[in-house]
């Protein structure tokens, strides 16, 4: 068992992982964006839900708007990009099957899945 209270700090924090999944805590400032929109996870899929704020998120070219409450899965592969468009911090918790990050942050190796 492992257990990890979240603390929504800014920027992106990899919170607790084994070796089939992951999860992360992601803050975005107002105006500002995580990844480009070529950003993309090659081995792993990225379910997104978002705690709190208002933003966009663009999947293969087409946007989607996110709000408290929205979940939303992008799959292994889909070019994506998370922008905040809102007036407060937008705060997601993402869930990585398999990991996609280090303990550090940086993207795994797709040899390392």
């Amino acid at each position: 068992m492992k257990r990890k209270q979240l603390r929504f700090g800014k920027g992106f924090r990899v919170a607790i992982n084994d070796r089939r999944a992951q999860a992360a805590e992601m803050v975005i400032a107002p105006g500002q964006a995580e990844g480009d929109p070529q950003n993309r996870h090659l081995g792993a899929d990225q379910w997104l839900y978002v705690v709190s704020g208002s933003g966009s998120a663009f999947i293969n070219g087409k946007r989607y708007v996110l709000k408290r409450g929205t979940l939303m899965l992008i799959e292994h592969g889909e070019k994506h990009q998370i922008r905040n468009s809102g007036r407060t911090l937008l705060r997601t918790l993402n869930f990585y099957v398999p990991p996609a990050y280090n303990e550090d942050g940086d993207e795994l190796p797709a040899a390392k899945r």
